[in-house]
């Protein structure tokens, strides 16, 4: 995500607590939030897909998702 979304992300929130926001401004807000947390969960799916668990054995093994099958 860009940082001028992010810094935009920042502004909504002070403004929000300052004065409150209007409609347009709200639904930015939510869009912008919604696309700022697809990105962070995107960024932490490539980082875990690339993440390896070395046993005591020094075998190394591939971080699997809590849903996927552990039958090997």
């Amino acid at each position: 995500m860009k940082e001028e979304k992010i810094f935009r992300i920042n502004e909504l929130a002070r403004k929000k607590k300052a004065e409150g926001l209007t409609e347009e401004e709200i639904q930015e807000q939510y869009i912008l939030r919604r696309e700022y947390i697809e990105s962070f969960k995107q960024s932490l799916i490539v980082q875990l897909e690339n993440t390896y668990i070395v046993e005591s054995d020094g075998k190394k093994r591939k971080v699997k998702a809590k849903n996927e099958n552990t039958a090997d």
